[in-house]
């Protein structure tokens, strides 16, 4: 089986997901209980911003492999099921979020004695971006 690569689509996903990032995590939506969760100080917090950039291009790429995966398991699940291509998007993202992305989280969170609510702001921006991803890479 060939499997279409949509190299826009991907490069258009990741975009979507790190836009999603930092609207979640603003002031404006959750980024004011993450940032008390966390410990930060309004000083440290302009300290560690300083040298967020090169996590940015990190955060950046993770999101293009992300989103290179999430095609191949789009284009399988179209090709399998035969599902609409927007549900067969967020339906592969839904799955792919709660069978690895939210379990290696709670695992970290249970086991790296860290508080449950920021579990539940960090695996749901996971939640909402790659839902995010898969509607982008469907529609396009």
């Amino acid at each position: 089986m060939n499997i279409e690569v949509n190299y826009i689509a991907i490069f258009a996903a990741a975009i979507a997901s790190m836009a999603i990032g930092f609207a979640w995590y603003s002031k404006a939506v959750l980024g004011g209980p993450w940032t008390k969760l966390k410990g930060y100080t309004e000083e440290s917090l302009k300290s560690a911003q300083k040298e967020m950039g090169k996590w940015y291009g990190v955060s950046f790429v993770v999101a293009l492999v992300t989103a290179y995966v999430l095609n191949h398991v789009i284009a399988l699940s179209l090709n399998y099921y035969g599902y609409a291509e927007l549900q067969t998007g967020l339906t592969s993202a839904f799955w792919m979020w709660l069978g690895f992305i939210m379990p290696v989280q709670l695992g970290a969170t249970i086991f790296g004695d860290k508080k449950f609510q920021l579990f539940a702001i960090d695996t749901g921006y996971q939640l909402v971006s790659i839902l995010a991803m898969g509607a982008v890479i469907a529609l396009l």
